[in-house]
């Protein structure tokens, strides 16, 4: 017996928390994730013709994983087994393998085994389950908060489709704000609580996506506010926000409010102010915003506006973006304070974004003009005939790995795109390149 089944045959359903017992039973029921389960996707198709395959669902809590599976365990013909790899190990997998076997050698029946929280299993666990699911003894499903291709045995991974869950849209959760609220069945629909509006915004925005979040917060709402004066429960924003442990704030994720502030944090990047810079990344992460949003804006300041007066800017952002994907908050914000505490410090220098800018408007204006033949690919039976490669000069056969030639099409000749500012480490390259070219002009004189 599953963990569904015993949960109904004990009436225990009702007694579960709220996120719970709202979960779906259902494809029609689930909401959001319409990029995987629309009607024309795979994974849609897949469940209502019953012909699931190892899949792997990987996205942020509270985005419908579990969710996803029981709906899968109330569609199913094949039997269906689950257990959390933070409590269960190898030989419960084993007692599962054993009884798939019998199973499917005495009915041809399949058994599809969901292993919550995949990634807990170390990397003997997850070899355990290879050669099952290789011969089709077991249909996986794996759920994890973490990138697969990071924690899950690559070759469980390339006999898998893994399915990226997003955050939950604000609508989304608005929606299954109401069925908490005014389900009778499902819900808390008879302790006859309404919401205010701004609450129902409020709670859409701060839980960040994530469905259970903004679930909790309107249990725990109606569980602890008394009834007003017409007999009614009232979720207000002060509710709201007592509630989700946040305070009100004005932040909306598509608002102006939104823009100013990400405006004034790549501002203060931009200019050499680290206080107010690490001030409005707190002001973003209070209220909610996405920690992956704030790492890409944070990466394009290192190039945009460091760029090569300090390389290592960019390393250090991406080396960020990547460490949050991976351990997620609250952790993520000391990660994140670094990554802007050390591109709003180090040396500015727009040049190369200047410099791309130019040669676009250029490319724009005139076209894809001739390259110059020398610098064409010879490395083709023929090419020697056309003229190719010919009278190429290979830089490294030349001091300082240096030769003059002419590598912009000619009638872009002389024509500057990159130009280097005298700022941290482009200090350096603009005085290699002006030896370079001095070198040259002293050679051919």
């Amino acid at each position: 017996m599953d963990i569904f089944e015993y949960m109904r045959s004990n009436n225990m359903e009702k007694e579960s928390p709220l996120a719970a017992r709202l979960r779906p039973t259902t494809l029609e029921e689930v909401v959001g994730q319409q990029h995987i389960i629309g009607k024309d996707k795979l994974l849609y198709r897949a469940i209502k013709a019953d012909k699931i395959s190892s899949i792997i669902f990987y996205g942020p809590p509270g985005t419908g994983k579990t969710t996803l599976a029981k709906v899968i365990a109330n569609t199913t013909s094949a039997e269906f087994k689950q257990i959390n790899a933070t409590v269960s190990g190898k030989k419960d997998m084993e007692e599962v393998v054993d009884a798939a076997k019998k199973l499917q050698g005495m009915y041809g029946k399949k058994t599809i085994l969901f292993i919550d929280e995949i990634h807990r299993f170390n990397k003997g666990q997850q070899d355990y389950l290879l050669p099952f699911v290789e011969d089709g003894t077991l249909v996986l499903i794996g759920a994890t908060t973490e990138n697969p291709y990071f924690e899950v045995n690559g070759a469980l991974i390339s006999r898998s489709i893994v399915f990226e869950l997003k955050p939950l849209e604000k609508e989304d959760i608005k929606e299954l704000i109401q069925r908490a609220i005014y389900d009778k069945d499902k819900g808390m629909g008879a302790y006859e609580a309404v919401i205010d509006a701004d609450a129902m915004e409020f709670l859409a925005d701060l839980s960040g996506g994530d469905a259970r979040h903004a679930l909790n917060a309107i249990e725990l709402g109606i569980m602890t506010t008394e009834r007003a004066e017409d007999g009614k429960i009232h979720i207000t924003t002060e509710v709201a926000s007592e509630c989700i442990q946040k305070r009100v704030m004005r932040y909306d994720k598509t608002g102006d409010n939104h823009y100013d502030t990400i405006s004034a944090f790549i501002k203060s990047m931009r200019g050499s102010d680290p206080d107010a810079a690490v001030y409005y990344l707190a002001r973003m992460l209070y209220a909610g915003e996405s920690v992956t949003f704030i790492a890409r804006r944070i990466m394009i300041c290192a190039s945009e506006d460091v760029g090569n007066a300090d390389p290592v800017a960019l390393q250090v952002a991406v080396a960020a973006a990547q460490a949050v994907e991976r351990i997620g908050m609250p952790e993520s914000q000391i990660i994140l304070s670094q990554a802007v505490s050390y591109v709003a410090t180090a040396p500015k220098s727009n040049a190369a974004c200047v410099g791309v800018e130019k040669a676009m408007e250029v490319v724009k204006q005139t076209g894809n003009l001739k390259i110059p033949a020398h610098l064409q690919d010879a490395h083709y039976k023929g090419a020697a005939k056309l003229g190719h490669g010919t009278g190429y000069k290979y830089a490294h056969d030349y001091p300082n790995d240096y030769v003059k030639q002419q590598y912009l099409p000619y009638e872009l000749n002389g024509q500057e795109f990159y130009s280097p500012k005298g700022n941290g480490y482009e200090h350096k390259i603009r005085a290699h390149m002006r030896m370079l070219k001095e070198h040259a002009e002293s050679k051919t004189e």
